[in-house]
Order: structure tokens, then sequence, then C-alpha cells
């Protein structure tokens, strides 16, 4: 048993993550603000320790080492959508910068491995395609988006810093696009804006020409990833994403077949530094944690509109 610290707990990917975490025993600790998340992700745990509280805060990092040492740290503490980042820009940077410096002195402070959920952001609209470890990025560091880009980007320097300086045991995992049941239906993501408009019977908001690629995966099969990755001796950065392409217009199409409805859309300006394409290359994943998605898209689509339609029938209700 391990005893570990998930900042962000009760959001989307964090929530997931806790839920592996308990089932192979670990002691979890969860802090979250709420200001994304919701406590009932985490509620169904009794034996999980939950901090309300913002991690830029010494008063809250105080709270949460309350109990004992960590042997893990699990930093996913961000706002992740557009609409919930682009109304926090400055707490988002705090959360990047503030933030992840004062969990990584804890994990120094306890030798505790250190994993920071950096995201695909970091490669802007790329140029390179697919987009490789390697790849340094696009990114307009005073664009619409650039308070999430920048902070992950200085997220994943600072880690690196402390790696080298203090010998924090740290790794960095590059998230690309994840979807799966806990998403919230107004994030303002496309496959949760698809989806809530499917199920609600409105044409499917289509930004741009819709021809933009994206590459998604299922919540389970990146939560397998962030584990591998944490579990491994891997300091990264490593890609974690599903390689299967498509176009927006395609995921349209293919999320009003599923809903059962007909695929009607209504067109919109494409948002400012909006990627072109997104497809992660996870040979690394592959070859270094021996880890791949296993979820197809359809599948995937399927389980979260059953839990998207469930969430409508208790609220209905």
């Amino acid at each position: 048993m391990s005893r570990v610290l998930v900042a962000g707990g009760a959001g989307f990917i964090g929530s997931h993550l806790i839920d592996r975490l308990v089932d192979r025993g670990d002691s979890v600790v969860c802090v979250d603000d709420l200001s994304t998340g919701s406590r009932d992700n985490v509620a169904v745990h009794a034996e999980v320790r939950f901090v309300e509280g913002d991690i830029t805060e010494a008063a809250t990092i105080d709270r949460v080492t309350h109990g004992g040492r960590f042997d893990g740290v699990f930093h996913l503490a961000s706002p992740a959508s557009p609409p919930a980042y682009l109304v926090r820009r400055i707490a988002t940077l705090d959360v990047g910068s503030i933030g992840t410096r004062r969990l990584l002195e804890l994990a120094d402070r306890d030798g505790a491995r250190f994993l920071m959920a950096s995201t695909s952001e970091v490669y802007g609209d790329p140029l390179v395609h697919p987009q490789r470890e390697d790849y340094r990025g696009n990114v307009n560091p005073i664009g619409e988006r650039s308070c999430y880009d920048e902070a992950k980007r200085f997220a994943e320097a600072l880690t690196v810093a402390y790696a080298h300086e203090r010998g924090v045991d740290a790794c960095i995992a590059r998230i690309f696009n994840t979807y799966g049941p806990r998403m919230q239906p107004d994030d303002g993501r496309v496959i949760t804006n698809f989806i809530h408009q499917a199920l609600t019977g409105d044409p499917l908001t289509v930004y741009g020409d819709g021809s933009q690629t994206r590459s998604f995966c299922y919540v389970d099969d990146l939560v397998r990833g962030l584990l591998a990755l944490f579990d491994s001796r891997e300091a990264g950065p490593v890609n974690l994403g599903n390689p299967t392409e498509l176009t927006v217009r395609e995921l349209a199409t293919l999320i009003a077949e599923l809903v059962g409805v007909p695929a009607r859309f209504v067109d919109a300006p494409l948002p400012s530094d909006d990627p072109k394409v997104r497809r992660p290359d996870i040979t690394l994943a592959v070859e270094r944690l021996g880890w791949s998605p296993t979820v197809s898209l359809r599948d995937g689509l399927r389980r979260t509109i059953a839990a998207f339609a469930a969430a409508r029938d208790v609220t209905a209700s």
C-alpha cells in the first residue's frame, strides 16, 4: 500500500484515477478547490480523505500534509476546458506555477514520486504531425489559450528543474483529448458539446469547416497510462492518448448516429489558435510502459452517452 495525494482529484480524470488507486489498495488524500470538480465524484469512497482547498495557498498544503508523509503526488489540478480557464486566466497560471511548486516541495520533503499531468496543448497548433515528445511546439504565448498552454509549459519546466536540482523523482505525462463519464455537460469541449446537443435534440455546433482533426482517448485507458508511468522509472515527458484520428465533423456524425438523431449541424467561427490537427505519437508509451489504448471510440462514446443520458434522467426527476 502507498499513501498518495491526488491534487484535482474531484475532477473528471482525477476522480477516475482515485477509483483505480483505491481499487489497488492505496491510501488516498484528495485535494480540490471544486472550481471545476465535484465532491460527488469521490464521495463514493468513504476511505478517501478529502480536503477542499486551493493548492496555491500554503494553508491548504498544511491541511493536506496533516496525517503523515506521502509516497506519491499526482498533480492534476487545473481547469482543462477553454470556458473554464478563460474565466480563470490568472488562477490557471497560478496553479501551474505556484501550485506546481508547492506540490513539488511536498514531494521533495517526503521523497515521493511526483507525476505532473501536462497536456498536448504544449504543442500548440502543431507544424509536426503526429506529435512526438521531442517536438517543441508552436504556441502563441499571448494568444487566447495562452493562460493554459503556458501554465502547463512552465509546470513542465519547473518539474524538470526540481528533478535536476533537488533530485525529485518526477515524471511528466502529456495528456491528449480524453473523454468519458463525469465530464461536465457544459464544459465546452467538443465531445460534451456534441453529446449534450444531440440528447437535447439541438443541431450540433461545428466550429470552422469541421476539417480540423482530434484523437480521443477513453478515460479508463488514460488512467491506465498514468499509473503505468507513475509506477515506472521513466521521467518523460510521455504522450498518453489514442492515435486514432478523425475530423470534428466525422465525430459529430458519429455521435448523432449513436444517440439516434439526425446529423444536423450549425456552423460557427473557429476560435483563435485552435489546433488544426492533433494526434499523439505514442511509440514511447508503447515501448517504455507497455501501454496502448484498448477502448474503441465507438464503444467509449456509447458508455459516455449512456452516462450523460442517465445524469439527465436523474436531473429531470
